[in-house]
């Protein structure tokens, strides 16, 4: 049995959910409070695990996997069905480009340490803030669309894979911060069709034990 340390608003940890419901592999959710007592991932027993101090972390075999990206690709590696990621290089490479996109260009800047830094250190107010967060979502948000074909059902042709893990969590937090989505027709209609699936409700944030 597999264990993921996680948060239901992670968007890290909600793209892992997704994958790992999505190849039909159990897990057990250990919870990491990212506000309470401090942001329980800076707590020592929890950086022996991962010394980055995020979520998610993956432990399996003995062994603890870190990082989003890393560990969906671990599970496409171990567990080859469904796939995540296509057969052809071409194909990998657009996915992969897609889920970058969006894990390392629009989530970096504005997850919750980054908003913490801007309110505390750098004295940014909260309608600041939610400035910030949305500019930076709507600009990334904005290049995704232009990347997607609108061929298929999903990101990349008709069954959901790693960018769409990557893709309907931070739509979720694009929700969260009331930005414009009408302009993004391709992603609004891609996020539907996953939210239909028993895999993407699942991971859903409102869905986990440690939902608040």
């Amino acid at each position: 049995m597999m264990r993921l340390y996680t948060y239901f608003r992670s968007s890290a940890a909600y793209r892992v959910r997704i994958a790992l419901n999505l190849k039909g592999l159990d897990y057990d959710a250990v919870p990491v409070h990212l506000v309470k007592e401090g942001g329980q991932q800076k707590k020592p027993e929890y950086l022996a695990l991962n010394p980055q101090g995020l979520v998610p972390a993956l432990e399996v075999d003995g062994q603890v996997l870190t990082q989003s990206l890393a560990i969906m690709e671990y599970l496409d590696e171990t567990h080859p069905n469904p796939p995540l990621l296509p057969a052809d290089p071409l194909g990998r490479a657009r996915v992969r480009a897609i889920a970058q996109a969006i894990a390392c260009d629009i989530h970096p800047i504005n997850n919750l340490r980054v908003l913490q830094y801007l309110g505390g250190r750098l004295g940014v107010d909260q309608d600041g803030k939610d400035a910030w967060y949305r500019h930076w979502i709507q600009t990334g948000l904005a290049a995704v669309e232009d990347m997607l074909s609108g061929e298929g059902a999903f990101c990349h042709g008709d069954q959901p894979g790693l960018a769409d893990c990557c893709l309907v969590p931070q739509v979720f937090n694009a929700r969260r911060f009331k930005c414009d989505l009408s302009v993004l027709p391709k992603i609004t209609a891609i996020t539907q069709r996953c939210e239909a699936l028993d895999a993407f409700t699942r991971a859903a944030p409102e869905n986990q034990p440690d939902y608040e």
